[in-house]
């Protein structure tokens, strides 16, 4: 049986996203767009001392796309970067093989687990993770 994926709390995430727009003066910068359902993301961050100081975001998706990005936003500043490749592995496992999202920093992607049922949206469910870790990837080369 399939589950709804759009639930009250994934519109509630959706509906309030923090830290829209761009950063003045960003660290890198990363834009994703899923091919499947064309929803786009453009991330902007800034590292310190080891821990994301500082991110901004502007986006075209769907509601799972909105809320995934919510929670990066909510809950990024203050992350390893290590921790932010993490989440993305973890939302991936989450989608594709059906595991639970583990307890911690991004706990609130749990909400996003039926969205497994829906692979048309996996692109979107990703973006904000996948262009954060293309943003922190792209840091680090530059180092």
């Amino acid at each position: 049986m399939t589950t709804h994926p759009y639930s009250s709390e994934v519109l509630q995430l959706a509906a309030d996203i923090p830290r829209i727009g761009r950063l003045p003066a960003p660290h890198a910068s990363a834009r994703k767009v899923s091919r499947l359902c064309g929803s786009s993301l453009d991330l902007d961050l800034c590292v310190e001392d080891g821990r994301i100081s500082d991110l901004a975001l502007e986006l075209e998706a769907c509601a799972l796309g909105q809320a995934a990005a919510s929670v990066l936003a909510r809950d990024g500043v203050g992350a390893t970067p290590a921790e932010i490749r993490a989440a993305r592995e973890a939302l991936k496992a989450m989608l594709k093989e059906g595991r639970s999202f583990p307890e911690g920093r991004f706990a609130a992607l749990a909400a996003l687990a039926p969205a497994k049922d829906y692979p048309a949206r996996h692109g979107s469910v990703m973006l904000a993770f996948d262009a954060a870790c293309a943003a922190l990837d792209a840091l680090e080369a530059n180092a």
